[in-house]
C-alpha cells in the first residue's frame, strides 16, 4: 500500500535559480561599497580563495615581492609567493604595532627591484591595523602592484582601493559586514589584469583562476556564469550589503570604532593585569580588540572561564602560541555595540576575580560607556 508523499518545505530549499543578472547586480553593490570603478569579482568560496588566487595569478618567477607581516596572514602570503617562484622580501613588524609608510619607502630604497607589495589592512588575529592610505601613496610612487587583504577591515574602517591605488583588494563578509563566510570578492585593476594575462603561471581552468572570470564572465558582458553559484551565500551577501546600505556605511564603521574604543578603555580600567595587546591606540583595529593577560594567567583558560556563563560572547584566545597570552574581543558585525563590550568586560572581570585577581568592574563599565566615541 503506497502512501502519498508529503512535501517538506524550508526557506533554504526549492529557491528559484540565481540568474546571471542577479549575480551581476550583487557585484555592482559590492563595487559601490568599495567606491571602486575597478572590476569586482565575487568568488564562490571563503576569502582564502581570492587571496590565494590573486597571488598565484599575478606572481611568478621574476616577481620581487615586498611582503609585510603584521600577523599570521602576512606569513601565509609570503609562503604562497615563494611557492609561485617569487623572490620575497619580508618586512615584519611586531604584532603589537603597525607598519609605516616610511618603512615601506626604506624597503624600496634598499630593493628598487620590488614590483609587488602584499599587505593585510587589519589583522583581526592580532588586533592591529595598517595605514593603507599612506602606504598606498608610497607604493604608487614606486610603481609596484599593490595587493591588499581587507577581509577584516571592510565595514569597520574605510576601504578605498581606487583612492589608495590598490590593484587587488580582497574582502570577505563574515566579520564587520556581518554576512556569510562562504563567498568573497576581489576588486581588480587594469594593471593587475595585464599582469595576470602576461603571467604564464597564472591558474587557468581552475577554481583559483581570476582570469577565467575575466574572460568568461566579465569580457562576455556578465551574461553566463562559469558554474552554478553558491545561491544561499550569494543571497546572504546581498542581504548583508542591503543592511549596510540601509544603516549607512559611515554609521556601521562608527559602531565598530565606538566598540573598539569602549573595549580598550574598559580593559584598562578593569585592572587585574589585563592590558591592550596593541600598544598604540592609533595602531588598534576597529574590528577586534586584543588584550594581553597578566603573568601567570593563560589566556585560553581565562576565556574558557569567561565563556562558562555565556558561551555566545565574542571572546576567543589568540591562535597558536598566542593562546597563552592573548584574548580577542571580536566586536564586529552585530556585536559592535557597547552592550556586547560591557558583557565581555563583565565576563572577563568575573573570570579574573575567580583567579584571585583584584578588578574594578564598575569602573570598567563606566570607562567603556565614556570611552566610546
Amino acid at each position: 500500500m503506497s502512501k502519498e508523499s508529503t512535501a517538506v518545505t524550508h526557506p533554504f530549499l526549492d529557491l528559484s535559480p540565481l540568474s546571471a543578472a542577479h549575480f551581476a547586480s550583487i557585484e555592482d553593490r559590492v563595487a559601490r561599497l568599495l567606491d571602486t570603478r575597478q572590476d569586482v569579482v565575487i568568488m564562490q568560496g571563503e576569502a582564502l580563495l581570492p587571496l590565494e588566487g590573486a597571488i598565484r595569478g599575478t606572481a611568478g618567477p621574476g616577481t620581487v615581492a615586498l611582503n609585510v607581516i603584521t600577523g599570521p596572514y602576512g606569513q601565509t602570503f609570503g609562503d604562497w609567493l615563494r611557492d609561485c617562484g617569487a623572490k620575497v622580501i619580508d618586512l615584519a613588524a611586531p604584532f603589537h604595532s603597525a607598519v609605516t609608510a616610511a618603512q615601506i619607502r626604506a624597503a624600496f630604497a634598499e630593493h628598487p627591484e620590488i614590483d609587488f607589495v602584499s599587505l593585510v589592512h587589519a589583522e583581526a588575529a592580532t588586533g592591529n591595523t595598517n595605514p593603507v592610505a599612506e602606504i598606498g601613496e608610497a607604493v604608487r610612487e614606486h610603481g609596484a602592484l599593490f595587493y591588499l587583504d581587507a577581509v577584516a577591515s571592510i565595514g569597520a574602517e574605510p576601504v578605498l582601493p581606487d583612492a589608495w591605488g590598490v590593484d587587488l583588494c580582497v574582502i570577505g563578509a563574515q566579520k564587520a559586514m556581518g554576512g556569510p563566510a562562504g563567498v568573497s570578492a576581489v576588486s581588480v585593476s587594469e594593471r593587475a589584469w595585464a599582469r595576470m594575462a602576461a603571467n604564464p603561471s597564472a591558474p587557468r581552468r581552475s577554481y583559483l583562476s581570476l582570469l577565467d572570470w575575466k574572460q568568461r564572465w566579465i569580457d562576455g558582458g556578465r551574461k553566463t556564469l562559469l558554474h552554478a553559484p553558491a545561491q544561499l551565500e550569494m543571497l546572504a551577501l546581498e542581504a548583508c550589503v542591503e543592511r549596510i546600505e540601509t544603516e549607512g556605511l559611515e554609521t556601521v564603521m562608527a559602531r565598530h570604532t565606538s566598540a573598539a574604543a569602549a573595549t580598550r578603555a574598559g580593559a584598562v580600567a578593569l585592572g587585574g593585569g589585563l592590558e591592550p595587546y596593541v600598544h598604540d591606540a592609533a595602531d588598534a583595529a576597529p574590528v577586534a580588540t586584543t588584550l594581553r593577560t597578566p603573568p601567570g594567567v593563560v589566556a585560553s583558560e581565562l576565556v574558557a572561564r569567561a565563556l562558562a556563563g555565556d558561551p555566545t560572547l565574542p571572546l576567543a584566545a589568540g591562535g597558536g602560541a598566542l593562546a597563552k597570552e592573548m584574548i580577542r574581543v571580536n566586536h564586529y558585525g552585530a556585536d559592535a555595540t557597547t552592550d556586547v563590550v560591557q558583557a565581555c568586560l563583565t565576563a572577563l572581570g568575573t573570570a579574573l576575580t575567580e583567579k584571585g585577581l583584584a578588578v574594578d568592574l564598575p569602573g570598567a563599565l563606566r570607562a567603556a560607556a565614556e570611552g566610546r566615541r
